[in-house]
C-alpha cells in the first residue's frame, strides 16, 4: 500500500470517527484547559476522558501527519482501551465508534509501514 493510499484511507477512517462522535453528543465545541491537555499521562487519562482525547488530541495530531505527509504511528491500540474503558458506559451507542476505531488499528497496524523486528543476533 502506497502512503498515499494509506493516508487517504486513514483520512476517511478519522473523518467517520469524527461524525459518530458528533452523532453520539461526545464532540464539544469548547476545548479543554490548556492545563489538561498539559499531562503527560498516557491518553491524558488524568485530565481527560477517552472521547475528549480523540478530539482534542488524536484526531488533530493524526490529521496534522498526514497534512505534512509524514510517518504515521506504526502501531496503534485504540480500540482495545476503548472498549476497556466504554465497558460500563450506556449513555451513548458505543457499537460504531468502536468499529472505527478498529479500522483505524487496522489501518495503522497493517499498513505494511511497520519496521521489521531486530534480527537476533545471539546464537
Amino acid at each position: 500500500m502506497t502512503t498515499a493510499h494509506m493516508h487517504n484511507e486513514l483520512l476517511e477512517h478519522l473523518q467517520q470517527l469524527e461524525a459518530e462522535l458528533q452523532a453520539q453528543q461526545l464532540w464539544s465545541a469548547a476545548p479543554p484547559s490548556p492545563k489538561a491537555l498539559e499531562s503527560t499521562m498516557p491518553f491524558m487519562y488524568d485530565t481527560l476522558q477517552l472521547h475528549e482525547w480523540l478530539q482534542w488530541v488524536f484526531l488533530p495530531r493524526l490529521r496534522a501527519l498526514i497534512d505534512a505527509k509524514g510517518q504515521l504511528p506504526h502501531q496503534s491500540h485504540i480500540h482495545p482501551l476503548a472498549e476497556h474503558e466504554w465497558e460500563k458506559r450506556s449513555d451513548f451507542d458505543k457499537r460504531q465508534l468502536l468499529l472505527v476505531l478498529s479500522r483505524i488499528d487496522g489501518s495503522l497496524n497493517g499498513c505494511g509501514m511497520t519496521p521489521p523486528p531486530a534480527e537476533d543476533t545471539r546464537h
